[in-house]
């Protein structure tokens, strides 16, 4: 069995949930875990020694011990870059949400960023490119970066971007000694409620389904962990193109609609009859992009996650799914509206989504709520502009041609 250390960047329930609970199963390899920002969570799993109880509805509560300590990366960037450069870590792996790599339209890391720009200026880093960036300058050993978030290409997105900033500063960096595989996850995961941290007596507990998935492109540097049900395959987009457009896009169109219909929950949202036929429809205008098997298994993948979008026990707030909504719409929506107008396909349940999505903006902008998006104050501008609609397609790339 190979063992070793896998450093990870974001540290909240999606990681908790998915890729901790792989590496539990795996056995041998340990975890040091980096959040870029807040300290609560590493506070809140120091005061018990880094375990915590992951609740798989229906099935069991599971004590996850592989969690070495959690670093805050303002408190002491150079432990994590210091982890970054161990030989003993083979494996930096992210869940760190779209907005965290810092890129621009055309996917490519935004040197103009503040962030970015501050990390460009030699300070300690505040990014995960930055601190990858700044460390892979010193590694001397076999490195594999493995991006486990919700973009398209998310392992070559990831290494273009350290590599745009290691070419800016003039990063000498050794990229035969790197690989950045893509990968595509898939585990509904919702916030923690009181309820549950009271029923499991845990602080930290994790709340999750049954349901698990992980499909990684075999293109590994070194050893990796032996984890039990992943897909090591040679091409994941047609997995991540599914998953992104029918999974993701559904439930961000559940979220904004859902939303606008006095709802607070997915399961809640997915049962009103109107907004489930939008649902199963968007899912099926996104299938007819696939291709292959994937393309002729859709309908059951469309209803199995129908199931799973009805299941009441996981509380999965719509709101947490509509955060960020101008980070994930091109990838979830607008890819699939591209890909249907070239072949001649409307798309009304797409082009539904898009305008449910800016009467989210709208509404939010008018009753005074703070919108939890990284261009909160571009889609602010927007809606109180002369032209609401077409600025927020602009922002999130969106032709308005392609909307049925």
């Amino acid at each position: 069995m190979s063992s070793g250390q896998i450093l990870h960047f974001g540290v909240g329930n999606f990681f908790r949930a998915h890729l901790a609970d792989y590496t539990q199963n795996a056995g041998g390899w340990w975890i040091i875990g980096v959040s870029l920002r807040s300290a609560s969570i590493a506070d809140g799993l120091k005061k018990q020694n880094n375990t915590y109880t992951l609740c798989v509805q229906g099935t069991e509560h599971k004590r996850i011990d592989i969690l070495q300590q959690v670093l805050v990366a303002p408190q002491n960037p150079g432990a994590v870059l210091a982890y970054v450069v161990d030989p003993r870590v083979k494996i930096i792996s992210l869940t760190v949400t779209e907005k965290a790599y810092c890129l621009g339209p055309d996917n490519r890391l935004d040197l103009a960023h503040p962030l970015i720009q501050a990390d460009l200026s030699g300070q300690e880093p505040q990014t995960a490119v930055g601190f990858l960036a700044r460390g892979l300058a010193n590694r001397r050993a076999p490195l594999t970066v493995l991006c486990c978030d919700n973009l398209s290409a998310n392992g070559d997105v990831l290494g273009a971007a350290v590599r745009d900033f290691a070419a800016r500063v003039g990063l000498s960096i050794n990229w035969n000694l790197v690989e950045f595989p893509n990968s595509m996850v898939d585990r509904i995961t919702p916030a923690t409620s009181d309820e549950l941290r009271f029923s499991t007596g845990d602080p930290m507990a994790v709340p999750t389904e049954p349901f698990c998935e992980w499909v990684i492109e075999d293109r590994f540097a070194d050893v990796r962990p032996n984890w039990p049900g992943v897909q090591f395959v040679p091409d994941v987009a047609p997995y991540e193109m599914r998953k992104l457009r029918m999974l993701n896009g559904a439930h961000s169109y559940l979220a904004y609609a859902g939303l606008a219909a006095g709802y607070d929950y997915v399961h809640q949202a997915v049962s009103d009859e109107g907004l489930r036929r939008s649902a199963a429809q968007l899912m099926d205008e996104a299938a007819q992009t696939l291709s292959g098997d994937l393309r002729t298994g859709s309908q059951a993948y469309g209803l199995a996650l129908l199931v799973r979008f009805e299941n009441p026990h996981l509380h999965h707030q719509l709101r947490q799914i509509a955060m960020d909504g101008s980070q994930k719409i091109p990838y979830r929506w607008g890819d699939s509206l591209r890909a249907l107008a070239q072949q001649g396909v409307s798309a009304p349940a797409l082009s539904q989504a898009v305008t449910a999505w800016i009467a989210f903006c709208c509404a939010e902008v008018a009753a005074g709520r703070a919108l939890q998006d990284p261009a909160d104050q571009a889609i602010a501008s927007a809606v109180q502009g002369p032209a609401p609609k077409h600025d927020l397609l602009a922002l999130v790339g969106i032709d308005p041609a392609l909307l049925s």
